[in-house]
Parts: structure tokens; sequence; C-alpha cells
């Protein structure tokens, strides 16, 4: 239609022309909606026929009726005609669902206008409609596709919206099972939960790996938009801290792949274990992100547990660890705390070097004569028991510990 305060070529036409022109258009719409529909059919084959409840084709349905209001329009001049939205929120539902785009929808949308033109124009003639009004028509059915079109992506974003929906809920009972411990799983051996893992996975078009890594990370203090991990990486962020499960983690590139995905996102890890273990590798991973929060191991990135295997091992039994500490080094007790931090470095270099007292002075930074007299020291403290293999293997692991901790010498009375 013209513009506003523009005059209208189609309001000029004489009602009983309109009516007339109406009549003749109103009766051709269901042979107009049958050739839209075969040239859709012909040229889109790929396009799905869905039935009513009587057996008639939606899209016929559809088509009929999107002519019949549009001509309803000419006949009462309203400014625009009313697109009815049901059967085209319809046709953008079942492109979503369709997992198809929205181009060919609106490929079929404009060769149904083009063949309605067609015809309108033939029965303009008939009527002698002049020229002007015509192109008005052309202009108001450009602008009703686009109110069908409008009505189409409201239905395709609604069915994306609940396709993700449903998938991310479907994600999340995966890696439920998945990484659900042994002792909570129902009773089943390993053939029942790989079944019930490869039933769930086909659900969302997993393949089941041979084998995972489990992740745990921790939300920025600001907020962070969703880490943009690589296609097969599923992603929980509805956990209080979000869970991730990595299919085939030593894939050639996987972990640079990921490092990047993890950009301003900090957790960790674990190491990669066959599917039935993922268990234990979120363990592993949650293990290392406590260790990050206590400041035992560096923050703010995503580190991998399988490269922090030490302090792992020595500060995961913290209780066992400090009762060996207890006792093995109970004699530095009376030493005092900077001379036994400074007889601690020395043993523990002397028991990870194997050597004498340049090896171990030039670990420390200090004179070979210094360390001769604290290692006399150590001697005198421990005597024949720092000779024992076992003794000293337990003082090696109770230091390192401690030295991973920063509080090296630290006795625990």
């Amino acid at each position: 239609m013209p513009p506003p305060g523009a005059r209208s070529a189609w309001h000029d036409v004489p009602r009983s022309q309109v009516r007339r022109f109406a009549a003749l258009a109103m009766a051709e719409a269901p042979a107009l909606a049958e050739e839209i529909l075969r040239e859709i059919r012909r040229e889109y084959p790929h396009v799905p026929v869905v039935l009513d409840d009587s057996g008639e084709p939606k899209s016929l349905i559809g088509i009929r009726r999107a002519i019949e209001i549009f001509v309803m329009h000419l006949e009462t001049a309203e400014d625009r005609p009313r697109v009815h939205p049901e059967v085209f929120q319809d046709f953008g539902r079942g492109e979503g669902i369709g997992g198809r785009s929205l181009d060919s929808l609106q490929a079929i949308y404009r060769l149904g206008v083009r063949l309605t033109w067609r015809r309108l124009a033939e029965i303009g003639q008939r009527v002698d409609i002049p020229p002007r009004a015509m192109y008005e028509l052309v202009d108001a059915g450009y602008e009703y596709l686009d109110g069908l079109v409008d009505q189409s992506v409201r239905g395709y974003a609604e069915a994306a919206a609940r396709q993700a929906g449903e998938r991310l809920r479907l994600q999340r009972e995966l890696m439920d099972l998945l990484l659900a411990e042994h002792g909570t799983r129902p009773a089943a051996g390993p053939h029942e939960i790989v079944a019930a893992l490869t039933e769930r996975a086909a659900r969302i078009g997993w393949a089941l790996p041979a084998k995972v890594a489990a992740g745990v990370l921790l939300r920025p203090a600001r907020q962070a938009v969703a880490p943009a991990v690589v296609q097969g990486v599923l992603l929980d962020m509805e956990a209080e801290q979000p869970r991730m499960v990595v299919p085939d983690p030593d894939a050639a590139g996987r972990p640079e792949l990921l490092r990047r995905a993890m950009t301003g996102w900090a957790g960790a890890i674990g190491p990669p274990v066959p599917l039935v273990d993922a268990a234990k590798s979120l363990r592993w991973a949650e293990a290392t992100v406590r260790l990050m929060e206590r400041g035992l191991l560096p923050a703010g990135e995503v580190l991998y547990s399988t490269e922090h295997t030490q302090a792992l091992v020595l500060l995961q039994p913290e209780e066992l660890i400090d009762d060996l500490a207890r006792r093995t080094l109970a004699p530095l007790a009376d030493c005092g705390r900077t001379h036994a931090r400074r007889l601690a470095e020395t043993l523990l270099a002397w028991l990870e070097t194997r050597g004498g007292a340049p090896e171990v002075a030039g670990r420390l930074g200090v004179h070979p004569q210094t360390v001769r007299y604290r290692l006399r020291q150590i001697r005198e403290l421990w005597g024949d028991e720092i000779d024992d293999p076992d003794r000293r293997f337990e003082l090696e692991l109770v230091l390192r510990a401690q030295r991973l901790r920063g509080d090296l010498g630290r006795l625990i009375l």
C-alpha cells in the first residue's frame, strides 16, 4: 500500500469493481493453493508433507488461508491484512524440529507470492483494475509476506529453544550417570553400565569414547559466558561448580584447543580414564581445585591434574602426612624455628641429591662448610636412623609435602 499521506490508487477503484475482483480471487483460491503446493513439491522435494486430522496437508490449508485472508483484506480495504499466526508458526516449528534452516521456507513463501501475483494480475486484467492499483497490490503482498515470515521465525525460535533445553536436560542425565560413583549407581556390572550410557548418549548423538577426562570449573568473579568448548565436550553449567567431560582427551591438538576455549576460566581437568571410571577422573579434578582454592596450586587457569601429581599425592592425605611429620621430624623440636628450617632444607637437599657437601651447597646457595656442619648436626639428631632406607623415604616424603605447602621444617606438636 502507498506511504502514509499518499493517495491510494487501490482505494480509488470503485467498490463494485473491487468486490468483483475479490470474488473471483476467492473462488480461485483453492485451485491456486493446490498449484502453489505442486510447485513447492516439485522445486523443494525435501520438504516433508504433514497431514492434519482430516488427512489434508497442513501446508495446503496454510496456503489457502493465507490467500483468503489477503483477498478479504482487499475487499474490506483495511490498512493491512491481519496474519493468522498458528499455521505459519507451525511451519517454523517444523523447520526447527527437523533441524533445517529457515532459508528454504522463506524461498517457498516467495515462490507462493510470485504465483499468487501472477494469478491476481490475470484477474485484475479481466476486471480492468488500473495498473497503479495492481502495483500497490504487489507491495501489499510482500508486506503480507513479511508478516508470514515473522510468524514462522517465532515458531522456529520457539522450537529451537525447546530443543536446546531438552538437549541440555538429556546431556545432564548422561553426565550424571557417567560421573556417578560406582557405589551410587544401580547394582549393575560394567556391561549394563555401558549399555545405559550408550542408550543415553544416543539421544544426543554423542559417540561413546574409549577414554574420557572429567573437569571442574570455577566461575569467574565477574559474569562470564560459557566456555566455547570444542565439539563433543559435554558441559554442565547448571552445577554450582560447572562440570565437563572431555572425550578422547589425548587426541592430537585436544589439550591446546581446550586451553584456548577456557580462556578467562579456572579449574582442573582430571586424568584420562576408561569411560566407566569417569568418576575417578572427576574426583582428582575436584582435589586439584581444592588445592587451587587453598593457594597451593596456581590459580586463574585450567590445570591438568596429571601435571601436578606430586602435589596431589603428597597434600591430599593431610592428616596422615601431619602424623608422619610429628614422628619423623621430632628430633628438630628443640632446635628453634629458624634453625629447624635450615636443617630441614639441608636434609631435603641431601636426600634429593644423594650427593656430598658441594652438591648440596650448590643447591642451597651456601658454603660447603656450612653444609658439612649441618649434616653433622643432622646425623647427631637422627643417629643411625638416618641410614635406614625406610626412614629416609619417610623424611623425604614429609619434607617434600611441607615444601609444597610452603612451610618447610614446620613441626606439628
